[in-house]
């Protein structure tokens, strides 16, 4: 017998492709409650085919905390756990049983894995903790966009982490995001002083090619008194080098790449971002340089920030490179071996290992 009412809740639009995977995913939960946000195709038709509660709202203004709130508001008082999920995440199977041992009546919120970005194989490339299972009446969402829980109950908040849940994201690539910049730019006129904020912000104009729009709103960022996340203060320096480097000023992006070295020592990605400056600009020696010091970090902290090309696959496939441009082939034969077997289907690798291990032959 359950424990808790568990009722899962998420908003909607043009998800039909997701749905019937999605509902196979949530339905271990006692009730699942739809808020559709003006979707043109089935979405609406699938999800009551199903049985979930579904309400059909438009927005003339659409903003996502908002709609997250309206979302919210259909699910019944009386629930114990409400989960968050959209309908592009599948959970892994039992993970209402792993909520329910680890829940207790004075718990607010759970953490829990999210795998942001997975490979061919279904193997994560980016993962990190997620916090959208929640009690009901202590929480409301907040930010137009990278909407987050703000808590609002009168007790002390009761966090869990529970590592047997697993969320998966398998994004629809061809959707829009434009709607995400006036956002973030709304976000930040509404709350100046919000950090997290300020720093997409600064990233999206990047995305969009605004480099010195990115560079000043980056060192915003980088000036507010709560900007004290070490992780996110080097992922702003990164993303300010970027600009730079786009806008032809190499000194002044290879300083800032130094800056976010400093800044995060023990993280992998401002080495490995200096590994690929350094190799755009055949400077070889550097890229051996920087890639064997991100092989030297071990832990890979588990947050958003991390990069697909901190990966140790790729930081082997470019050392092997640039150890080959050094004339060290061996080194080079050694490298292409370990990402060779690390990512055993990518033809370039193994044609590059066929390569070394002629050139070694031939020497």
């Amino acid at each position: 017998m359950n424990k808790y009412k568990v009722c899962v809740y998420a908003i909607s639009k043009n998800e039909e492709k997701f749905v019937e995977r999605w509902y196979e995913s949530v339905k271990e939960a006692d009730e699942i409650y739809v808020l559709d946000t003006g979707s043109k195709d089935n979405t609406v038709k699938y999800l009551k085919k199903l049985g979930i509660n579904v309400k059909k709202k438009k927005y003339k203004h659409f903003r996502f905390d908002i709609a997250r709130n309206d979302s919210l508001s259909l699910v019944p008082l009386d629930t114990d756990i409400c989960v968050c999920c959209d309908l592009d995440e599948v959970f892994n199977k039992g993970w209402r049983k792993e909520l329910e041992e680890a829940w207790d009546k004075d718990t607010t919120r759970a953490s829990y894995n999210y795998n942001w970005s997975l490979d061919e194989e279904n193997k994560p490339i980016i993962s990190f903790y997620i916090e959208k299972i929640h009690s009901r009446k202590d929480y409301t969402w907040y930010h137009p966009v990278h909407e987050v829980l703000k808590y609002i109950g009168g007790k002390e908040e009761n966090k869990i982490k529970v590592e047997g849940i697993t969320l998966n994201h398998y994004p629809d690539r061809n959707k829009s995001r434009s709607s995400y910049l006036p956002l973030l730019e709304l976000s930040v006129r509404e709350d100046p002083f919000d950090d997290r904020n300020m720093h997409y912000l600064g990233r999206e104009y990047m995305y969009y090619g605004r480099y010195n729009e990115a560079i000043d709103t980056l060192i915003k960022h980088l000036s507010l008194d709560n900007a004290t996340w070490k992780d996110e203060r080097c992922a702003s320096m990164r993303f300010i080098s970027r600009c730079y480097k786009e806008l032809g000023r190499i000194d002044e992006a290879r300083l800032w790449l130094d800056k976010a070295i400093n800044e995060a020592p023990y993280l992998r990605d401002a080495y490995m971002e200096k590994a690929v400056f350094e190799y755009e600009l055949n400077n070889y020696s550097e890229v051996e340089k920087y890639s064997l010091l991100a092989l030297n970090i071990k832990e890979i902290p588990k947050t958003y920030i991390n990069e697909p090309f901190s990966l140790d696959s790729y930081i082997y496939d470019l050392l092997s490179v640039a150890c080959f441009n050094l004339g060290k082939y061996i080194d080079a034969y050694k490298y292409v071996c370990i990402a060779l077997s690390l990512n055993p289907k990518d033809k370039r690798i193994r044609d590059n290992l066929i390569l070394m291990y002629e050139k070694i032959k031939k020497d």
